[in-house]
């Protein structure tokens, strides 16, 4: 058994355990330990009897308080189902301009729309709904089918080339791969394209420009356009801006002359109600930045 010596600067005594000369006290528990344990004992106590605590088999004591975590919860929720019925019948009954020119709705709209949009749209156009190689920026002017309200909430409930019976259907031929046009044709439709969207592009020969401009009213202004700023009716893009979806290099061009397009977007009417559907185009509306 261990020497009890007392440490002659503290006056507690040690425990008899050294290590490379120090020696360990035996030093009391401080007493605001005490304390706190105390305080923490008579909470309980207090608590087990004000609420609902402790089970009885097919129940539980009810408590002083008689509190009800579940009706409060269940009071709650319906308090907010009234409050969300007024903003979600107007929204529903009003039109999209009358709704723009709402604040408060709008503010609605924003909050509800960002939430919609993470959950269902942000996994393909991105979380700041900027899109990515393949899928469109919604953050443009620049719309496939349109880019009013009524016709992105369309494009929401049918999808493109979806399952949906009444999908939007788009398909870019494959101009290379079916033999439509050769090689050469292709680079001049490239080249052209390229000269429409980039003016100031310095790599392109005129006469290459002249040839695909001749080849592109033949073989892809019935889609996109004499003018090549595309048809909403039928999701041919508008090549004269910037926006790409797939990329406007000389190699992606191509590769698209080539092989062709079929975009695809699912459709979301069986999953978001058409108040959800409608939400959401007043807030990919929102979202919208002018052209550069």
């Amino acid at each position: 058994m261990a020497k009890e010596e007392r440490d002659p600067h503290t006056g507690y005594l040690t425990t008899g355990h050294e290590w490379n000369g120090i020696i360990e006290l035996n030093t009391p528990v401080p007493r605001i330990i005490y304390f706190f344990l105390g305080a923490a004992f008579l909470f309980s106590v207090v608590y087990w009897i004000l609420m609902p605590t402790w089970p009885l088999g097919t129940t539980y004591t009810k408590g002083l308080l008689d509190s009800d975590q579940r009706a409060y919860v269940d009071n709650t929720i319906k308090q907010a189902a009234l409050q969300r019925a007024d903003w979600t019948a107007r929204i529903e009954k009003e039109n999209y301009a009358d709704i723009q020119k709402d604040p408060r709705l709008m503010e609605v709209v924003r909050e509800t729309g960002r939430a919609l949009f993470g959950d269902n749209c942000a996994a393909c156009h991105g979380r700041e709904a900027q899109g990515g190689k393949g899928f469109p920026n919604l953050t443009t002017q620049s719309w496939l089918w349109g880019g009013t309200p009524d016709a992105i909430a369309e494009t929401i409930r049918v999808g493109i080339n979806s399952a949906h019976p009444e999908t939007r259907t788009s398909q870019m031929p494959a101009f290379g791969h079916d033999g439509m046009l050769k090689s050469n044709e292709i680079d001049n439709v490239v080249a052209f394209v390229r000269s429409l969207s980039n003016p100031s592009t310095k790599d392109l020969p005129a006469a290459k420009v002249a040839a695909g401009k001749t080849l592109f009213a033949a073989n892809c202004a019935a889609c996109h356009g004499e003018d090549a700023k595309g048809n909403s009716e039928v999701g041919a893009p508008n090549l004269t801006d910037p926006f790409w979806i797939y990329g406007g290099d000389a190699q992606t061009i191509e590769t698209t002359v080539w092989g062709g397009r079929q975009g695809h977007m699912p459709t979301w009417e069986s999953r978001l109600s058409a108040l959800d559907r409608k939400i959401l185009a007043l807030y990919i509306v929102g979202l919208r930045k002018p052209n550069p």
